[in-house]
């Protein structure tokens, strides 16, 4: 791959916020692996469209006599890209990320994306910004790309705008058990309106059950925030707790992957918590293959 021209740096060597002209460089550089970069991407799509700032982030690229090799998305998560393989190329850009971070501040609550731009962003980070509260250095990224290896779950659908109300509480007990805290902040609120917008989109999933409580309660979902460059990937992925052990998860994410690949992209995928053994036997049930490596580090 020829790397694409950064026009913020001209022809000059270093790391910059990049402009809205640089938008389709920095998809290109994603292009490289799609997979490790589609939370990057699909960003970027927005901002292609409507803008850097107004797709809620900042551009960083790294170039080399203009030739940018490397990008990162800084909004509420900070997501580095590399688009080289070239180790000094790469020592070379994440120090120039690290640069430009300590500089500017800590304004994202994590670093997320493919492990090695992560994990060595964040060894240099760490020197400037505040201490981590959680790094977790292994998930394995995983991808489908055919049909699953397991029959999909009927009953699994995409939600209906009026089910808002069910579909949030499960989800801000997704988010409370996995990251340590409650995203929800009330009415209107960042997390209630990203909830509230896939569910427009037709891109959360639930399974509903209306029998076993008084109320209907989504005993199954997931998500797909996050869409470009021909992956969609998979977040969220959550079973209620007394129903875990019905192997809801298996049919379940069959339910999402067929849906998904018929009319969203045509490879799927998702990053899981190596610890979590229990949930990489599911997705490789489903036919899930692991292809590379995410880590997070939360603040």
């Amino acid at each position: 791959m020829v790397a694409p021209r950064a026009t913020a740096l001209g022809g000059r060597t270093g790391a910059v916020v990049l402009a809205d002209a640089d938008v389709p460089a920095a998809l290109a550089v994603c292009a490289v692996d799609p997979v490790a970069s589609v939370l990057a991407s699909s960003r970027l799509l927005q901002a292609a469209e409507q803008g850097v700032r107004r797709a809620g982030g900042e551009l960083w690229g790294y170039a080399e006599d203009g030739a940018l090799h490397a990008v990162c998305w800084v909004g509420a998560n900070l997501v580095p890209v590399l688009g080289t393989s070239d180790p000094d190329v790469v020592s070379r850009a994440l120090t120039a990320f690290a640069d430009l971070g300590a500089a500017r501040g800590r304004r994202c609550s994590s670093i997320v994306g493919a492990a090695e731009p992560v994990l060595g962003l964040w060894s240099r980070l760490r020197r400037s910004w505040p201490a981590e509260r959680e790094v977790r250095a292994h998930q394995p990224s995983m991808v489908l790309d055919t049909d699953p290896r397991v029959a999909p779950d009927p009953r699994v659908r995409r939600s209906r705008p009026d089910e808002y109300d069910l579909v949030l509480p499960a989800c801000v007990r997704m988010f409370t058990e996995e990251v340590g805290y409650s995203p929800a902040s009330g009415p209107g609120g960042p997390y209630e309106v990203r909830v509230r917008r896939l569910v427009e989109e037709g891109r959360s999933f639930v399974l509903v059950d209306r029998g076993t409580w008084r109320r209907p309660r989504v005993v199954f979902k997931a998500e797909v925030p996050a869409v470009a460059l021909g992956v969609a990937q998979v977040q969220g992925v959550w079973v209620e707790p007394e129903r875990r052990g019905e192997r809801l998860s298996e049919g379940g994410m069959a339910a999402v992957v067929e849906a998904t690949r018929a009319d969203v992209a045509p490879v799927v995928s998702l990053y899981v918590n190596g610890y979590n053994t229990r949930a990489v036997r599911a997705y490789e049930a489903v036919g899930f293959r692991e292809v590379g490596a995410y880590a997070t580090v939360l603040f």
